[in-house]
């Protein structure tokens, strides 16, 4: 109902001139919109330097200091469990968490810093429309927030992306922001992060993580080809990206991948070995295989059968450094005893290593033990000679002596993801674009000093990692646990998932994993040893401690009669413990076992790093069995106590009987 808006026409033609002076900027009603920077534009239509503000190499955007400011504002907020959601409620160190992933990975920071080995994590890509993130914060900063354009009237932060005004990437930007720095701190010293994203977000998502993970701690832009063409953009896309950081990367080591990922060459070879098979023709069919597949130089090497059928791949042997050069000694050919032509740059190796490879020796000048191919070439130890003297030998490995592969910059998978729900549903599509659980296991298990690791996947889905690192603990007896988690918005009452009762995504990524775990636990030959398959499930909640209208200092004695309890009404006991172990920066995965002492409810945790009992009526029998056990910690309520006298009383006990404890009242 108005006239065009005519600034909006003219960046529009000043974006195709000059596409570099377009940037953001944030509006009167704080969204992000399209502007122009009219110093680039000088610039751009000046023939001389233009002075302007000091020049910094550094990604910027309009909201960047308060996704800065809001990765560390405080939260008065805990951990809720669920025990009816849960699986093993008691025992398993696998956690769900229910809730925004902001406040979760705030909640965690003292319980897991530095502990995680892998994050896995796959955000909404930025594609252009509606895209909402809900962080909440202290109320002493919500008109910060306000005044910056970062949240509205009610505390939300909600931009809208419009198609007709351009992708917006400022708000895409100031909620990955402060999510991964809080991540970071998560990361153990060798730990690695995996992020999942199309090309959308990309350039800008590896800058962001360069600035917070450092650009030394790159490790590679891996490739999925996930054979599914879109041709929206006039190419047709078969691709996604994953990104790969580490805390430390020289502390992380490599990236490597089982053997069981060229299932089919072995399998080929295995076949041939036991009908007999003409070596030649096996050899000719690995190429084609090869070919097939994609398989890369590392893999494909791998070309050559001796008569026992074992597969081996033949490495260059000149000196690798065109600036320098090898040592320089005579090699003679096992079959015709004339030196073979030493390599321009000398030999990689020194003398003594290729004595020791080759089986050669000197006092006779022969070899130990020298094999004749069905090519005719011959094998001495590890090296591997022609049939004439005017070839080059090369450095021998054999397939069946490597455990594992590098992990390639490129990984080509046939699985579906949305198969791998529907085989656990019935065969129902219940969730849109699923990773594959295939994928996931390969970036998990890449990384050996995982095996026995925490997998955190904070934009959780529909599971995925979950069912990953189920899978890939039975097969290959690893005892990796997973946190995940998911926010909880409601979902449409026409959607597949809503029509089959679930009640959100976290409903149904609960149940995938379970059903994930029984499918994992029918499997022969599992039952011979233990595997966690459950899991915690935890929501995000206010804190279970009442809020106060007064400060302490406000507050005199005749007053303290009429205050209301500390804890909020409708709180259980093990809400209390909860919030405990996150304040006492315990990981909430510990096993809990819940015991009765003198007819009170105690809860024993990790068999004694803590012992709490949040009875109302505490009695100094029930204290002093609790302080013989001499637990690390033990944490009472403070209303529990009779009067000051017996809670000091409380205190004497544990002086006496188990002076190494640490008491608390709440």
């Amino acid at each position: 109902m108005t006239s065009p808006d005519f600034t909006d026409a003219n960046i529009d033609r000043l974006a195709e001139l000059f596409p570099s002076v377009v940037t953001e900027s944030i509006d009167a009603e704080g969204n992000a919109k399209r502007a122009i920077d009219f110093d680039l534009l000088r610039q751009e239509l000046s023939n001389h330097i233009v002075e302007g503000p000091q020049e910094r190499y550094r990604l910027d955007w309009p909201g960047k200091r308060a996704a800065a400011f809001a990765a560390n504002a405080p939260i008065a907020k805990t951990l809720r469990p669920i025990r009816e959601d849960s699986v093993d409620f008691n025992t398993t160190q696998n956690l769900f968490i229910e809730g925004d992933n902001l406040d979760a990975l705030k909640l965690l920071q003292e319980s897991y810093l530095g502990k995680v080995k892998v994050i896995y994590i796959d955000p909404p890509y930025n594609t252009g429309g509606d895209f909402l993130y809900n962080d909440d914060f202290a109320d002493t900063n919500l008109e910060f927030l306000r005044k910056s354009g970062q949240i509205d009237e009610d505390g939300f932060r909600f931009v809208t992306n419009l198609e007709s005004a351009g992708r917006i990437h400022s708000s895409w930007l100031s909620s990955i922001y402060p999510r991964l720095k809080l991540a970071r701190n998560l990361l153990a010293e060798d730990g690695v992060i995996f992020l999942s994203i199309g090309r959308d977000e990309q350039a800008n998502l590896r800058r962001i993580c360069d600035e917070i993970f450092g650009e030394q701690n790159f490790i590679e832009a891996l490739i999925w080809n996930k054979r599914v063409p879109k041709n929206d953009e006039g190419v047709g896309s078969i691709h996604e990206y994953v990104l790969v950081y580490a805390r430390n990367k020289g502390a992380a080591g490599p990236l490597t991948a089982a053997k069981g990922g060229i299932q089919e060459v072995l399998d080929l070879v295995k076949r041939a070995k036991s009908q007999r098979r003409n070596l030649q023709d096996t050899e000719a069919e690995l190429k084609v295989l090869y070919r097939k597949n994609g398989y890369d130089r590392g893999i494909t090497l791998y070309n050559t059968l001796t008569d026992d059928y074992r597969l081996f791949g033949k490495v260059n042997m000149s000196w690798p450094n065109g600036n320098t050069e090898g040592p320089r000694y005579d090699v003679l050919h096992p079959v015709t005893g004339r030196p073979v032509k030493v390599p321009d740059r000398g030999w990689r190796w020194k003398y003594d290593t290729f004595l020791e490879a080759s089986g050669f020796q000197p006092a006779v000048s022969d070899y130990a033990k020298p094999i004749t191919l069905h090519d005719g070439s011959v094998l001495c130890g590890r090296i591997w000679f022609s049939k004439n003297d005017l070839q080059q030998p090369s450095s021998v490995t054999f397939l069946d002596d490597v455990e594992r592969f590098l992990l390639k910059s490129v990984i080509s998978l046939k699985s579906n993801g949305s198969v791998e729900v529907e085989n656990l549903f019935g065969g129902k599509s219940l969730f849109p674009y699923p990773k594959p659980v295939s994928l996931l296991k390969r970036l998990i298990q890449s990384l050996e000093g995982a095996r026995d690791g925490i997998i955190l996947d904070f934009y959780a889905g529909s599971g995925s990692t979950a069912q990953a690192v189920l899978e890939a603990n039975s097969e290959d007896g690893g005892t990796r646990n997973f946190i995940l988690v998911q926010s909880d918005p409601e979902i449409d009452s026409e959607s597949e998932l809503a029509r089959a009762g679930f009640r959100s995504i976290s409903d149904f990524s609960r149940e995938r994993v379970r059903r994930a775990a029984r499918t994992i636990a029918n499997q022969p030959g599992l039952s011979e040893r233990s595997m966690d398959l459950g899991f915690r499930a935890l929501r995000v909640d206010t804190t279970s401690m009442a809020d106060v209208l007064r400060t302490p200092d406000e507050t005199n004695q005749l007053a303290l009669e009429q205050m209301e309890g500390s804890v909020k009404a409708g709180r259980t006991s093990e809400d209390l413990l909860f919030q405990v172990l996150l304040d006492w920066g315990l990981e909430p995965s510990m096993s809990i076992k819940t015991e009765l002492i003198l007819d009170r409810e105690v809860f024993v945790v990790e068999d004694g790093a803590l012992i709490a009992c949040f009875d109302n009526a505490m009695s100094t029998g029930v204290v002093n069995e609790i302080a013989k056990r001499q637990p690390m910690r033990a944490v009472f309520l403070d209303s529990g106590f009779a009067s000051d006298d017996a809670r000091i009383n409380t205190e004497q006990v544990f002086r006496e009987v188990s002076p190494a404890t640490d008491v608390k009242a709440i």
